[in-house]
């Protein structure tokens, strides 16, 4: 059993300090807790329905339900009109993927190791639909910086596109989606060798019964929605009490909970000197929060929410996620990495979330 189903405990305090009313910082704290476990539950339900599915099939259940606790928090946030919770939240996703997983992953696996090496071409193809992503994600952004800046050359653009930034996130959405599915064919049909070789990780034995399979992953999906309904509903007066903005706490606090199940299942396997397992999973899941969730979510908003959610994020975000890309993508170029690459990583995490503090 993963040690981090010991904190399956803070799920009835969650609840039980919701119903009493109690500090918002408690009930913030508890909820937040109370998601790993039940997060990482729902990794473990999704393996083992892939490991049932065969690598085609199983494939895409990874990806579908890969990202589903940090989607399921960003549903309740939308719903609560938390929009800039939730743009913080999927730049905090992409960036702690793409950093923080990644350089505890290398730093991990690196420590006893003179290096490490992994799939060059796989880990190039993650890496550059990663900087495809962030680069699509901040281009919204910097047309509505043209339409609101007196900068030489903008006047037709703010004159063609003014109150058209909805639509255009819409259709920058139905691309980014449309470039997911094809990455889906490419990485499971095309070329499916290279993303799905073949394992002896799941023996017979060892695998669950689809109807335990599919009850687990239904249970936790109920639970990750017990607990972010709580969880988003005590974040404004919680990250008041705390002295943290609403910024910081989508950025690092509600993206490392929603990806925590990931974050452990990534380290651990680098220390186990399977690299392309932790490449895959911290660049991969990066990339499917751009190109899936955060699509997925501007479209959800017409129908959850005050008002849609337009795909604009702020200078601080658009830096974090191009840096983050273009780091991320030079350091797995070679296909090999060394502990010193994860720091170099790490610490750049840490400069972000210093920015993000201070914004």
């Amino acid at each position: 059993m993963r040690p981090v189903y010991g904190l399956g405990a803070f799920i009835p305090v969650a609840l039980a300090l919701a119903l009493a009313n109690a500090s918002p910082s408690l009930v913030f704290a508890t909820s937040a807790l109370g998601i790993v476990p039940t997060a990482a539950v729902m990794s473990e339900a999704t393996e083992q329905l892939a490991a049932r599915s065969g690598p085609g099939i199983g494939g895409l259940v990874n990806v579908t339900f890969g990202n589903a606790p940090e989607l399921i928090i960003a549903i309740f946030a939308l719903a609560h009109g938390l929009q800039e919770v939730v743009k913080a939240s999927l730049v905090g996703s992409i960036i702690g993927n793409s950093l923080l997983v990644l350089g505890a992953a290398m730093l991990a696996g690196g420590w006893k190791r003179t290096r490490q090496t992994f799939d060059r071409t796989a880990a190039q193809t993650q890496s550059g639909m990663l900087l495809l992503t962030m680069v699509a994600l901040a281009l919204p952004s910097i047309l509505e910086l043209a339409h609101h800046a007196s900068l030489p050359g903008v006047t037709e653009v703010r004159r063609v596109f003014a109150g058209d930034i909805e639509q255009i996130s819409v259709a920058v959405a139905l691309v980014l989606i449309a470039t997911y599915a094809a990455g889906l064919f490419f990485s499971l049909r095309t070329h499916r060798d290279l993303f799905n070789p073949a394992s002896d990780e799941h023996d017979q034995a060892s695998i669950w019964s689809l109807r335990r399979s599919v009850g687990t992953l239904a249970a936790a999906g109920a639970i990750v929605a017990l607990m972010s309904d709580i969880l988003v509903g005590s974040i404004e007066h919680a990250s008041r009490d705390i002295g943290l903005s609403q910024f910081f706490v989508g950025a690092f606090v509600v993206a490392i909970v929603g990806n925590a199940a990931e974050h452990y299942v990534a380290v651990v396997a680098a220390a186990k000197n399977k690299m392309d397992l932790a490449v895959n999973i911290a660049i991969g899941s990066a990339a499917q929060i751009g190109l899936f969730v955060a699509p997925v979510l501007v479209l959800l908003s017409f129908a959850v929410g005050p008002a849609p959610m337009a795909m604009v994020f702020n200078a601080y975000e658009i830096a974090a996620l191009l840096a983050a890309g273009l780091v991320a993508t030079a350091l797995v170029s070679d296909g090999e990495s060394t502990w010193f690459e994860g720091v170099q990583l790490l610490a750049l995490y840490a400069v972000i979330g210093i920015l993000f503090y201070a914004a």
